[in-house]
Parts: structure tokens; sequence; C-alpha cells
């Protein structure tokens, strides 16, 4: 009896024992699994539509997501401290639009990580450390829905999307700290009217000339005239350029040089919201400003140098329509000019400025009072650290 009895016992402790291994091993993670990053940090972004939220891209969960209240705009993954990413995984829910342009780009330094014109999966690229990183959709067919916006240390999962490659003649993402020296030309490209670009324009480093006749007139045509999500890379313009550059919505200008400024180095008119980018290049010999900001959302400038000119960058302050503007400006040389960016602090204007060298003296971040078109805005003073100009005095090197 004791025998049957403790047999009994023997095989049910054993069919408990291994069920209990067999529990404990489901709740191990498999050794090789990778991390998601993404789990347990933040997430903001440029808009959401009614009922969704920028927290559901990070909380494992595929029922629930965001979308823009258009159909383009930016969510991000951001962490407390520097965080080491290489992959990034785009999980869409169903029902949303088609995205047909997006960029990968690292927060912090405006620095594209990846791009493609197709939806994306899972995107590889090289490590890279930071404390945010943004999944920016430049172009959809509707407003998308983003699921889960996974980041992973050592990749994800079997790539299903690979970062755009660079043209070997340009720079990477990565612009670098820019020295002062100006590039030499590959060639000559004469043109007589407006270049318009779709997608990715690469110059291969030749000058292209000439439009217009190099002054400050406002109905002058532009050299090259982008459409949402394009990219224009490895250009320089030369002289006369017209009115440079318009981004009609949201652009990248990588590795693009002005010899001669004239009205405008480029023109950003988006009204989605949305980033566009400046990263790398240079411009010089200008009177007024650099970059000009029509539109809304924000100008990402990154590692470039300027030479002689009014400011760097303007959020228009007497445009048909009053938008909030944002500028990010970082890494930037500039040498001579008056001033480095202007913005409207009644329209809420924010420009946030990092790693900044000044040769000479400038002003660093001017207030304006935008006005109603028509009408011209009055300059209020220089802002330091406050909720218009986010930049603190050890951000900028006078030499």
């Amino acid at each position: 009896m004791r025998g049957k009895v403790a047999t009994r016992w023997l095989a049910g402790g054993a069919a408990a024992v291994a069920g209990a291994v067999a529990a404990l091993a489901l709740q191990i993670p498999h050794a090789s699994a990778a991390t998601n990053l993404s789990l347990g940090a933040g997430a903001d972004g440029s808009s959401k539509a009614s009922g969704t939220s920028y927290g559901n891209v990070i909380d494992g969960n595929t029922s629930t997501f965001w979308s823009p209240s258009g159909s383009t705009g930016t969510i991000s993954v951001k962490w407390g401290g520097a965080t080491t990413v290489s992959s990034a995984v785009i999980v869409q829910a169903s029902g949303g639009g088609s995205i047909s342009g997006w960029q990968l780009t690292n927060h912090d330094t405006g620095a594209v990580l990846a791009s493609g014109s197709s939806a994306p999966g899972t995107v590889n690229f090289s490590s890279t450390s930071l404390k945010k990183i943004s999944f920016v959709i430049t172009s959809a067919s509707g407003a998308p829905r983003i699921a889960e916006f996974e980041t992973y240390a050592n990749g994800g999962s079997t790539p299903t999307t690979s970062p755009t490659s660079g043209p070997t003649s340009g720079p990477t993402s990565n612009p670098g700290t820019p020295t002062g020296a100006w590039p030499s030309s590959a060639g000559s490209v004469s043109i007589s009217g407006t270049v318009n670009v779709s997608g990715t324009f690469d110059g291969g480093m030749k000058t292209y000339c000439c439009i217009g006749d190099g002054g400050q007139g406002e109905s002058q045509d532009p050299m090259f005239k982008i459409a949402n999500g394009g990219t224009l890379q490895n250009v320089i313009l030369g002289s006369p350029a017209g009115d440079g550059v318009h981004c009609e919505g949201t652009c990248t200008l990588r590795n693009v040089w002005w010899n001669d400024i004239g009205e405008d180095a480029a023109t950003f008119k988006q009204t989605n919201g949305g980033t566009s980018y400046v990263i790398g290049g240079g411009a010089r010999s200008g009177s007024d400003k650099t970059f000009q900001h029509n539109g809304n959302g924000t100008v990402n400038i990154s590692g470039f140098y300027l030479k002689g000119s009014g400011k760097l960058y303007r959020g228009c302050g007497n445009c048909s329509t009053s938008y909030t503007r944002h500028v990010r400006i970082d890494n930037v040389l500039v040498d001579d000019i008056d001033m480095l960016a202007g913005i409207n602090s009644n329209w809420n204007d924010t420009a946030t400025i990092t790693r900044v060298v000044v040769i000479g003296s400038a002003t660093i971040c001017g207030k304006y009072k935008g006005v109603p078109k028509g009408s011209e805005p009055s300059y209020l003073g220089e802002g330091w650290n406050d909720a218009n100009c986010k930049v603190n005095r050890s951000d900028v090197t006078f030499r």
C-alpha cells in the first residue's frame, strides 16, 4: 500500500516538477533574443490624431497605435541618458495611410540614420549613441497608424528595409564639424530655369548656374524646387542662383553649398508640420537671411558653415499665415554674420541652439514681434535660456 502511494506520489511529483520547469522555461527570455529598448522609455511627437497617444508606440501592445493629425508627422522615443541603438522596428496597424517617404533621425544632432520611400519594417544602421530617436513620416496617402516603434542595440529581427545608401562623393548622415573649408567643384552645369526635384537629386558636387539677377528681389524663381519629402544633395549653387532652393514640403538638404546667397539660400514652405533638415554644406556672401522659414513645423540645421550674411535662420515675421515655427541649430560655424536665429516670440516660436562657434560677434537668438502681412516685425531683443531661446551661454564659443 505504501509502495503504491509512494509510486503515485513520485509520478505526480515528477509531473509537477516537469510542469514547473516548463513554466519557468516559458518565463525566461531566450538568451539570443534582443531587448526592445523602447519598453520603459518615453515618447513624444509633432502631433497626434484624436484618440491616439504617443505612448502607444512603446507599450508593447500592437492593438494600440499613434497617428499624426495629418498625413505627415514625427514620433520619437527618448531616454534619460545616452543610449546605443543600431536598429529600429516600425510596426504599422491596419487601417491607416500608406507611407511613401520616411526618415529615421538622431534627434540630438539631426543626422539622418536611414530613409526610404516605401513602408518600413526593420531598419538597421550604424550603431549610434543618442538620447532621442525620431521616425519622421515625410509622405503618405493618409494618416498612418504606428503601433510600435521598437529599438534595439544589436538588431531586432531580420531586416526588411535597409538604409538608403549615401553617395560615395558626399558625406555620411553625420556631417562632421565644419572647418570653414570650401569644396572643389567637379564641373559645371548650365541651367536656364528651375530644376524640379522629386525623390533624391544628387549633383555629384558640380556647380549649377545660373538663374535670376543675384539681387534681393522676392519674385525671382528658385534654382531648385523640391517636392514634399525630397532630398537635394552634393550640389554647389553658382551665382546668380535666383531665390535659391524652395522646399514645398519637408525636405533634406545634404552637403549643399551656395557660392552667393542672393535673396535666400533656401525657403522652407511645409504646412503640415514635420521637420526639414540641413545637413552639412555651407553658404557665403549674403546680406539678409540664409534660411527663410515661411511654413510651419521644424527646420533642423547641423554641421553647417556660414560666411558673411545677415542671419543663418529667420522665421517669417509677416507672412500671410502666422504659424508657430521651430528651429534646431547644432554644430555650426559662422563668420561675419549679424544674427544666428531670428524668431517670433509672440507666436511661440522656439530656437534650440547647441555647439555653435562664432568668429567675430553676433546676436545668437533674436526675438521679434510677428505681425500681419504688409507690416514690419519689431525687434524685441536677444534671449538666453528662456521659453523661446533655448540656448545657454556655454553652448556658444566666440573667437
